[in-house]
């Protein structure tokens, strides 16, 4: 059996994050996960192209498919930290980097790495 490359690794890697993600927010459903893959045939095209940038796949990714909800659904995924004011949506940080996290930037804080909203609200991230 051959090993399984960085790329792939990292791509596996990315979709398992987000799908968490997606699953702590309750909405994977299944054309909600068909973006997910969306972004994984375009991100390792990608990565083939630069090399130096799979450290970036679980962020880049994560902004995908928070663009292409936002495009067919709305704003993905909702601050869990602002409890008043208008619902607003978290952002990727860095927006090209390793260790991508989910920041407030109406409240200025970090909420969670990527692949881990469950945890920062309880579960109960929503859409």
């Amino acid at each position: 059996m051959d090993p399984i490359s960085p790329l792939e690794q990292a791509l596996h890697a990315a979709r398992a994050l987000v799908l968490a993600d997606l699953v702590a927010g309750q909405v994977a459903e299944a054309d909600v996960v068909s973006l997910v893959e969306e972004s994984i045939v375009q991100r390792r095209w990608w990565v083939e192209q630069w090399p130096d940038g799979v450290a970036f796949v679980a962020g880049l990714v994560a902004q995908d498919v928070q663009d292409a909800l936002l495009e067919r659904y709305g704003r993905w995924p909702l601050c869990p930290v602002c409890g008043s004011g208008d619902p607003h949506a978290l952002d990727v940080e860095p927006e090209l980097g390793p260790d991508p996290h989910w920041v407030c930037h109406k409240a200025g804080v970090r909420v969670a790495s990527v692949g881990s909203l469950g945890s920062a609200a309880g579960g109960a991230v929503s859409s």
